[in-house]
């Protein structure tokens, strides 16, 4: 039987942070899919490709440059290149690469479905293979309703089938308005397709901001977007090989295509959890402690969608970090609070920490500070005018609860303010950040400087 150090059992995003970071140790990465998991092929990089496409099409056809740019490229012959060039991007979802460098750090990749057989002991198709500690990185998978009648005689689509199709539907009805249906919306509708985004709750991104929530349902009505909010699909029907969704409202709506943007589902069944004694939680995710280990064991480690409590691939990088430290005897410890949040609309929503109501719903009331895009120089150089920032401080320590910003690249520096949350830098203290200019970062010192007297 073969035997490592360390075996990791599903090679995405995190297992990147592991495998080549156990010194002197040997590392087997079990992979019955492709190595890298879903994020480079299916989700996260497929789709900001698709997006920026999107985007930038967007400006060319109907921006304030439209002069500029020549050619008549229609919408559809857009989406055409977009697909081609987000296809180039993920290699025509070919793992090769992923696999080559994996090599090179001297692990060992096993293909197949791992699963535990026994402490101690994974299987690999009937193969046995020994570790010393164990990784869980099973990632998840999408969710779809199972009691809506007439779906099972429908072929619905997930975000993933739609970021590697290169089918084009002149008319998509979205359930689900959270980060990747909205996404979903405003790629689709940018390339001219009709689109209708059906949303289970009263706002669109519901767990931020409301005024982010109102911006987004602006900016894909915007784009021609029907949004029907707290409403739900109660069921579907085939008719003349178009879909009918029937919703709550007693309304219904037809297009070729229907898509499930409704969240994720860890993958923690059959993998031989029970042989550990270990019980997922009522959600499916990994019960871990503040080390990424699996409650009640000692060599069981969690990372990724499987572990939660996001499922970004940046949440699975850091939690692969953690995991690697506390391998090489560094008993590096957690901290979600500085957790970035983005959906890569345009313009581009970002966020880190509190809202104002969970700021107040944790027993304090925030200090609060606002500022606009249009206030920067570059806003007017880039002839853009949409975006805010919202910062939300702590009046009793003088530090950083969370920040909520939209347009002006947002999502290239929220990272300093999950930097100043995260380290608790007195609000005093950041107002002598000086940023370069003409960039859209200096929108944070307008709203800094506001909340610097306060404190």
């Amino acid at each position: 039987m073969r035997s490592f150090d360390v075996v990791i059992l599903g090679g995405g995003a995190g297992a990147k942070m592991i495998w080549g970071s156990v010194p002197g140790g040997s590392v087997a990465v079990i992979e019955s899919g492709l190595v890298g998991g879903h994020c480079p092929f299916f989700a996260c990089v497929p789709s900001k490709a698709m997006l920026q496409t999107a985007a930038t099409w967007r400006l060319a056809a109907h921006g304030q440059f439209t002069d500029l740019f020549t050619g008549g490229v229609s919408a559809r012959q857009a989406y055409d290149q977009a697909v081609r060039r987000r296809d180039r991007l993920v290699h025509d979802r070919d793992d090769s690469a992923g696999a080559a460098a994996l090599a090179e750090t001297g692990a060992t990749l096993v293909r197949g479905h791992g699963r535990i057989a026994r402490p101690g002991v994974v299987t690999v198709d009937g193969e046995e293979i020994g570790y010393r500690d164990l990784v869980l990185n099973t990632g998840s998978t999408p969710t779809v309703p199972d009691d809506i009648p007439g779906l099972d005689d429908i072929a619905a689509w997930t975000s993933e089938h739609a970021m590697s199709t290169a089918e084009y539907p002149d008319s998509l009805v979205i359930v689900g308005g959270g980060p990747v249906g909205c996404e979903m919306a405003y790629l689709f509708a940018a390339f001219g397709c009709t689109v209708t985004l059906v949303q289970r709750a009263s706002r669109l991104i519901p767990r931020e901001e409301p005024e982010a929530s109102q911006q987004m349902a602006d900016t894909l009505e915007g784009l021609g977007v029907q949004v029907a909010l707290s409403t739900t699909a109660s069921e579907v029907q085939t008719q003349e090989g178009r879909t009918r969704v029937l919703l709550d409202t007693e309304y219904s709506v037809a297009a070729d295509t229907l898509l499930f943007a409704t969240g994720r589902t860890p993958a923690t069944t059959d993998i031989g959890l029970d042989t550990l004694g270990v019980v997922p939680d009522e959600r499916g995710f990994l019960p871990t402690d503040e080390h990424c280990r699996v409650t009640g064991t000692d060599n069981v480690w969690a990372i990724g969608d499987a572990a939660g409590p996001a499922p970004f691939t940046h949440t699975a990088h850091y939690q692969g970090r953690v995991v690697a430290a506390n391998l090489a005897g560094r008993p590096v410890r957690t901290d979600y609070r500085a957790l970035p949040r983005t959906v890569y609309t345009d313009p581009t929503f970002a966020s880190v920490g509190h809202t104002e109501a969970s700021a107040r719903q944790a027993g304090t009331e925030p200090v609060i500070a606002t500022a606009a895009v249009s206030d920067t120089v570059r806003a007017t150089i880039d002839g853009t005018t949409q975006g805010w920032l919202k910062l939300i401080a702590d009046p009793h320590t003088g530090t950083l609860l969370g920040a909520t910003a939209t347009g002006g690249r947002a999502e290239e520096w929220i990272s300093e303010l999950s930097q100043a949350l995260r380290s608790e830098i007195p609000i005093t203290d950041t107002t002598d950040v000086i940023h370069p200019f003409p960039t859209f970062s200096e929108e944070l010192e307008g709203a800094l400087w506001k909340l610097a007297p306060r404190f």
